[in-house]
């Protein structure tokens, strides 16, 4: 029994591993059979896709099915094809010949247009050019003639200076002379050979006579004009020249069209030149001779303050040693009581022989040194207004008295004194001041009259910036020009007032005359 039931249990392993195999292949065998599906899937689209375009293929060759030699039929065709092609060629060739033929029918058209219209153009650039010089001739001498009737005020005042800014610097009022010279013998020369004026009359005479009529009216207004030259309307005299030449051209125009020639008006217009250079070079060394007149001048003051300084403090340390000897002996015999205020008395005299011996010295010491002297900035309100300054100098030994002078006659009202400089060089001072604030100079055209528009702050830190010290007065007093203020705003506002002044006005001025007449009896 225990044999058959070893036998049953080997038995049943047996079958279990044979089982177990058996599934395996069943599983492969099933994967092997889904793949051939797959694979009969993918077979069968392939014919589905295949008796499409067999189906497709069908359909394109029914259109052949009545053609029973396909061959003759492609060679029929390519016959018709290529007779066609010749056809066709040859009929484009014609046209191409065709267009030839108009091409160069229309080219020699255009040709024959294109010089007829180059003929008119010209003819009208002629007539163009004629009505332009006729239109400028016109405009000129309209503006002439607005020019003369209403006047040229100030539209061609223009700076004279550019006419020396061409020349050497040794050029003077000589050389200017002798190029005014030149320029003169041009002009006749320009008269003598008939080049002075044009006229287009075939006759002589005629030509003559209008060339004469418009030369002579043209000098006649230009040596008028040349006459009243000076040194600065060199632009409005060079305009009137111009204006001048325009009407006379305008009026010679109905004779045939006579003129001033450009080359006779250009040498007319050298002859002002000249003449306002030559002006102009001459007001310059008047203007230097009075400059040098002037410092003369005041060089000869300086001299005659130093020497009286010289003579003054000489004589005053006379006297003061003289006092000091007589001093020295009522010290000497003083007695005890009075000795003590004869002391007193003796230092005094000292002390002022000391400031006497000084200066001596100072005035001495300033004659002998020809630089020294002192740099003043002083202004003016009433006068020039508000931030107006003169920077000068003096070489007076009591600069105060130049100021005074500068407050004369020509000026309504006193200067104030901002600052009074002494320095060993004041010239140069001076000229350095003079030159940091050149742009701001009043007048620009001469430069010697030394006002400058600037404010006092700049010329007290320029003044600083060359370590130059001095007391400041930052404040323009104006008295009299601040008191002139409230005297006229009183004569508004009150009539009595208006009286009294007027009536202690004319008071001052009858007394004033009285002492010029006595003044002029005495002499």
């Amino acid at each position: 029994m225990e044999l058959i039931a070893l036998i049953a249990g080997i038995a049943t392993v047996v079958l279990l591993i044979r089982s177990t195999k058996a599934n395996g292949k069943v599983a492969q065998l099933t994967l092997e059979l889904n793949a051939r599906k797959n694979d009969l899937d993918k077979t069968e689209d392939e014919v589905s896709e295949l008796r499409k375009q067999l189906q497709l293929r069908t359909r394109e060759l029914e259109r052949f099915k009545d053609i029973v030699d396909v061959e003759a039929e492609a060679a029929r065709l390519s016959t018709t094809a290529s007779s066609e092609r010749n056809r066709l060629l040859q009929l484009a060739q014609s046209r191409v010949d065709q267009a030839e033929t108009r091409l160069a029918k229309a080219i020699a058209d255009a040709d024959k247009i294109v010089a007829t219209a180059n003929e008119r153009a010209q003819e009208i650039a002629g007539d163009a050019m004629e009505a332009m010089g006729k239109a400028k001739q016109y405009a000129n001498a309209a503006k002439a003639m607005k020019n003369i009737i209403e006047g040229y005020g100030d539209a061609y005042i223009v700076p004279t200076y550019h006419l020396l800014d061409d020349l050497a610097e040794e050029f003077g009022f000589i050389e200017a002379g002798q190029k005014l010279k030149e320029a003169r013998e041009l002009t006749k020369v320009l008269v003598k050979t008939g080049r002075a004026a044009s006229c287009d009359y075939a006759e002589a005479n005629r030509r003559e006579t209008a060339i004469r009529f418009v030369a002579d009216a043209f000098n006649g207004k230009v040596d008028s004009i040349l006459s009243r030259s000076k040194s600065d309307n060199h632009g409005k005299l060079e305009q009137e020249i111009l204006d001048a030449a325009a009407v006379v051209n305008q009026l010679g125009a109905p004779f045939r069209n006579a003129r001033v020639n450009d080359e006779y008006l250009r040498a007319r217009l050298e002859e002002l030149r000249w003449g306002v250079t030559a002006r102009l070079l001459k007001d310059q060394e008047r203007e230097e001779q009075r400059q040098l007149r002037e410092q003369m001048r005041e060089e000869e003051k300086a001299r005659r303050e130093y020497e009286r300084a010289i003579k003054d403090a000489a004589k005053e340390e006379t006297t003061l040693r003289s006092a000091l000897e007589k001093a020295q002996e009522q010290v000497a015999a003083a007695n005890a009581a009075e000795r003590a205020k004869f002391e007193a008395r003796l230092a005094s005299l000292q002390d002022q022989l000391k400031a006497a011996e000084e200066k001596n010295k100072r005035a001495l010491s300033m004659a002998q040194q020809t630089r020294a002297g002192h740099v003043y900035v002083i202004s003016n309100t009433g006068s020039f207004g508000e931030e107006i300054f003169k920077i000068g100098m003096t070489r007076r030994l009591e600069p105060l008295d130049r100021v005074r002078e500068l407050g004369d006659a020509s000026v309504p009202f006193e200067f104030d004194i901002h600052a009074m400089i002494f320095s060993d060089d004041a010239p140069g001072l001076e000229k350095q001041l003079h030159r940091h604030f050149l742009r701001e100079q009043v007048n620009k055209v001469n430069p010697r009259k030394e006002f400058f528009r600037i404010d006092l702050p700049s010329i007290r830190k320029e003044l600083e910036s060359l370590n130059v010290e001095t007391q400041w007065t930052m404040v323009a007093q104006a008295l009299e020009y601040r008191e002139t203020l409230r005297i006229e705003e009183q004569i508004r506002e009150n009539p009595a007032v208006a009286a009294e002044w007027t009536r202690h006005q004319l008071a001052v001025e009858e007394t004033i005359a009285h002492e010029e007449e006595a003044a002029l009896e005495a002499v």
